[in-house]
């Protein structure tokens, strides 16, 4: 497992901390992210980079991406945030069912959503982290294990 795509909606909140965090933790992969609904050519938002920041985490540079389906067949894995992201993924991208899974699930009948802090104040940015840092903990070792 040696490429690890990361989606979200707009690409400017959840999935570029989720990606700075797996490249953290995991060097030696090929992480990237991109949005169903992507605010193309968009930075992070400011309280994602604050956040971020204040975690070791420098995703100043991120620029949000449009989701495509080259993107979807080249990924080993795709973590998604929300059950509803990966049902829209599994029925545009049918063949690539099997590799979508939220990062939010963390074992058997274990699964949260990682809500959307878009629009919202900072303290949804700071719940969000917090859930991909779960996420994140949970993923890392079992990619290290199926690589």
């Amino acid at each position: 497992m040696e490429s690890i795509l990361v989606v979200c909606i707009g690409n400017v909140c959840r999935s570029p901390v989720a990606e700075a965090l797996l490249k953290r933790e995991l060097p030696d992969k090929h992480i990237w992210s991109a949005g169903m609904g992507a605010l193309v050519g968009e930075p992070a938002q400011p309280h994602a980079q604050e956040i971020a920041a204040e975690h070791g985490l420098d995703i100043s540079a991120h620029r949000a991406q449009q989701l495509s389906g080259w993107m979807c067949t080249q990924a080993d894995l795709i973590l998604v945030m929300e059950a509803g992201h990966q049902r829209e993924l599994q029925r545009l991208y049918p063949s690539a069912h099997g590799k979508i899974r939220c990062l939010g699930e963390t074992g058997p009948g274990r699964h949260f959503d990682i809500q959307d802090p878009y629009r919202h104040p900072r303290d949804a940015f700071e719940t969000a982290h917090a859930a991909m840092e779960r996420g994140v903990a949970y993923w890392a070792p079992r990619i290290r294990r199926l690589s």
